[in-house]
Protein backbone atom coordinates (compact mmCIF):
# COMPACT_ATOMS: atom_id res chain seq x y z
CA UNK A 1 0.00 0.00 0.00
CA UNK A 2 0.70 3.41 -1.25
CA UNK A 3 2.62 5.28 1.77
CA UNK A 4 0.50 8.45 1.97
CA UNK A 5 -2.58 6.24 2.38
CA UNK A 6 -0.85 4.50 5.38
CA UNK A 7 -0.18 7.96 6.73
CA UNK A 8 -4.21 8.50 5.86
CA UNK A 9 -5.17 5.55 7.83
CA UNK A 10 -3.21 6.94 10.73
CA UNK A 11 -4.34 10.57 10.85
CA UNK A 12 -8.37 8.64 10.80
CA UNK A 13 -7.21 6.40 13.64
CA UNK A 14 -6.02 10.07 15.68
CA UNK A 15 -8.52 12.92 15.01
CA UNK A 16 -8.07 15.84 16.74
CA UNK A 17 -10.58 17.23 18.97
CA UNK A 18 -12.13 19.37 16.62
CA UNK A 19 -11.67 17.34 13.45
CA UNK A 20 -14.24 14.77 15.52
CA UNK A 21 -16.70 17.71 15.89
CA UNK A 22 -16.18 18.18 12.07
CA UNK A 23 -16.67 14.76 11.42
CA UNK A 24 -19.91 14.11 13.18
CA UNK A 25 -21.06 17.43 10.99
CA UNK A 26 -19.91 15.88 7.84
CA UNK A 27 -20.13 11.84 8.19
CA UNK A 28 -23.00 9.63 6.93
CA UNK A 29 -24.28 12.52 4.24
CA UNK A 30 -25.43 14.45 7.30
CA UNK A 31 -24.09 17.87 5.97
CA UNK A 32 -26.80 18.74 2.82
CA UNK A 33 -27.10 14.90 1.68
CA UNK A 34 -23.14 15.37 0.44
CA UNK A 35 -20.40 12.29 1.18
CA UNK A 36 -17.45 13.85 2.33
CA UNK A 37 -14.31 11.72 3.21
CA UNK A 38 -11.52 12.61 5.95
CA UNK A 39 -7.97 12.49 5.53
CA UNK A 40 -8.03 11.93 2.16
CA UNK A 41 -4.90 12.13 -0.25
CA UNK A 42 -4.96 14.38 -3.32
CA UNK A 43 -1.32 14.19 -4.94
CA UNK A 44 1.31 13.86 -2.37
CA UNK A 45 -0.87 15.86 0.12
CA UNK A 46 -3.59 14.83 2.76
CA UNK A 47 -6.36 16.94 3.43
CA UNK A 48 -8.36 17.11 6.51
CA UNK A 49 -12.17 16.41 4.38
CA UNK A 50 -12.63 16.74 1.09
CA UNK A 51 -16.26 16.42 -0.93
CA UNK A 52 -15.42 15.16 -4.38
CA UNK A 53 -18.54 15.83 -6.03
CA UNK A 54 -18.33 19.43 -5.04
CA UNK A 55 -14.40 19.48 -5.57
CA UNK A 56 -14.43 21.05 -1.67
CA UNK A 57 -11.94 20.63 0.58
CA UNK A 58 -12.25 21.99 4.40
CA UNK A 59 -9.05 22.78 6.61
CA UNK A 60 -8.84 22.69 9.96
CA UNK A 61 -5.67 24.56 11.38
CA UNK A 62 -3.99 24.81 14.63
CA UNK A 63 -2.34 28.49 16.23
CA UNK A 64 0.84 26.41 14.33
CA UNK A 65 -0.66 28.00 10.77
CA UNK A 66 0.62 30.93 12.01
CA UNK A 67 4.16 30.43 11.95
CA UNK A 68 6.17 31.44 8.79
CA UNK A 69 7.34 28.01 7.57
CA UNK A 70 3.50 26.65 7.96
CA UNK A 71 1.90 29.58 5.63
CA UNK A 72 4.55 29.12 2.94
CA UNK A 73 3.75 25.35 3.42
CA UNK A 74 0.06 25.73 3.38
CA UNK A 75 0.53 28.33 0.02
CA UNK A 76 2.35 25.63 -1.60
CA UNK A 77 -0.41 23.08 -0.85
CA UNK A 78 -2.99 25.36 -1.50
CA UNK A 79 -2.02 26.26 -5.24
CA UNK A 80 -1.43 22.45 -5.80
CA UNK A 81 -4.95 21.38 -4.54
CA UNK A 82 -6.49 24.03 -6.21
CA UNK A 83 -4.77 22.94 -9.65
CA UNK A 84 -6.29 20.02 -9.23
CA UNK A 85 -9.73 21.76 -9.97
CA UNK A 86 -10.75 22.03 -5.60
CA UNK A 87 -11.68 24.81 -3.66
CA UNK A 88 -10.64 24.98 -0.38
CA UNK A 89 -12.34 26.21 2.85
CA UNK A 90 -10.28 26.69 6.58
CA UNK A 91 -11.44 27.20 9.58
CA UNK A 92 -9.49 27.67 12.95
CA UNK A 93 -9.86 25.40 15.58
CA UNK A 94 -11.15 27.98 17.66
CA UNK A 95 -13.55 28.38 15.21
CA UNK A 96 -15.22 25.21 16.00
CA UNK A 97 -14.57 25.42 19.27
CA UNK A 98 -16.17 28.26 20.29
CA UNK A 99 -19.02 29.61 16.70
CA UNK A 100 -19.91 25.56 15.41
CA UNK A 101 -23.16 27.78 13.99
CA UNK A 102 -21.05 30.10 12.04
CA UNK A 103 -18.69 27.54 10.42
CA UNK A 104 -21.85 25.43 9.36
CA UNK A 105 -23.39 28.36 7.75
CA UNK A 106 -20.20 29.09 5.86
CA UNK A 107 -20.28 25.84 4.63
CA UNK A 108 -23.68 25.90 3.56
CA UNK A 109 -23.68 29.47 1.70
CA UNK A 110 -20.42 27.96 -0.02
CA UNK A 111 -22.17 24.46 -0.96
CA UNK A 112 -25.37 26.19 -1.99
CA UNK A 113 -23.31 28.74 -4.62
CA UNK A 114 -21.47 26.12 -6.26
Amino acid sequence: MDKKYLIAKKLRNNPTPQEKIMWQLLRKKNFNGLKFSRQYPIGKYIVDFVCRRKKLVIELDGGQHNQIEHIIYDNERTKYIESKGFKIVRFWNNEIDTNLEGVYQKLKEFCDNE
